[in-house]
């Protein structure tokens, strides 16, 4: 699953949440996908490695930054939608 932010869907700010989800579990799914990253990075791997370890099909190398690869984790945890194999990294 490939999943694209719609800019219009989206409040303006760094940490601010989209306009669907609960600005509250947008902060606890945004610091999780942020620990997540973390621990994808100190052990090598980069961005996409990241999406993968939810679950989620990465987007190509060139065009996923760490800071997209976030956002897409916090989405997708926000939505509840990732299995529990995949919740821990």
């Amino acid at each position: 699953m490939v999943i694209h932010i719609d800019p219009a869907s989206s409040r303006p700010g760094d940490d601010e949440s989209p306009a669907h989800v609960n600005p509250i579990l947008w902060q606890q799914s945004l610091g999780l996908a942020r620990q997540i990253s973390a621990r994808v990075f100190r052990d090598g791997g980069d961005p996409a490695a990241a999406v993968v370890a939810v679950g989620l099909k990465a987007m190509s190398n060139d065009t996923l930054t760490w800071d997209k690869a976030v956002e897409l984790i916090a989405g997708e945890l926000s939505r509840g939608r990732v299995p529990a194999r995949h919740r821990a990294a």
